[in-house]
């Protein structure tokens, strides 16, 4: 059963890996778009083999449906690969409700909205025809990683997974609509890829590894 388990991470470790060196950064091709999907839908089984909620799953399959559109030209396919994170977004949001949690530290709370009203006052202006949409975006995420920051103890590795996300996210943002052409926006490419892929790996087997943040100290 372990080896089973391990060949759908090793299958995405793998993607991810290749589309890291790779491709980060790189002009569209079908071949990027099949790399940075798989990379994603991988995880899917993998979610599933580890009994993971059925709405984290879906967010999961969300997100391979959202990089598969934002890996085509357009900012027609652009505008659908945010459709799908959103949506996914909203599915892990109620995944995490349903998993207990509350409203997390002020702190935490202070965090995100300042995260918020950075991306606002930085990126949006530069969103043209997109900036409503953009903003929506922006108040989904919000509300789910508020969500994830609520979560409980055992759940700490998805909590992780959560702020690796929401990094990238707002990587993203910048990397896409703020920076030029050049060495910098490549290596942002490959930060945010970083930061995305282990996001959602921690959301795909976080509950998995409760144990590691539950478990008594050893004397």
């Amino acid at each position: 059963m372990t080896i089973i388990l391990l060949l759908p991470f090793i299958a995405a470790l793998l993607l991810a890996v290749i589309y890291l060196i790779s491709f980060a950064g790189a002009t569209p091709s079908w071949r990027k778009t099949a790399i940075k999907t798989g990379a994603i839908a991988c995880l899917v089984p993998l979610a599933l083999m580890f009994h993971m909620p059925g709405w984290i799953v879906i967010g999961l399959a969300l997100g391979a449906v959202g990089d598969f559109a934002l890996s085509r030209p357009g900012q027609g396919a652009f505008l659908a690969g945010m459709i799908a994170f959103a949506a996914g977004h909203l599915a892990y949001l109620v995944a995490f409700v349903a998993l207990g949690a509350t409203w997390p530290s002020w702190p935490a709370i202070a965090v995100m909205v300042a995260l918020a009203a950075a991306v606002e006052i930085w990126v949006v202006p530069h969103t043209g025809s997109l900036r409503w949409p953009v903003r929506g975006y922006i108040l989904v995420i919000v509300a789910m990683a508020i969500a994830g920051m609520g979560l409980p103890l055992e759940a700490t590795a998805l909590i992780w997974g959560v702020a690796f996300f929401v990094t990238s996210d707002a990587i993203l943002s910048v990397e896409t609509f703020v920076m030029r052409e050049g060495a910098r926006k490549r290596l942002a490419s490959r930060a945010l890829w970083l930061f995305y892929w282990s996001g959602q790996a921690l959301i795909a087997i976080g509950l998995a590894l409760a144990p590691l943040f539950t478990a008594p100290a050893m004397n």
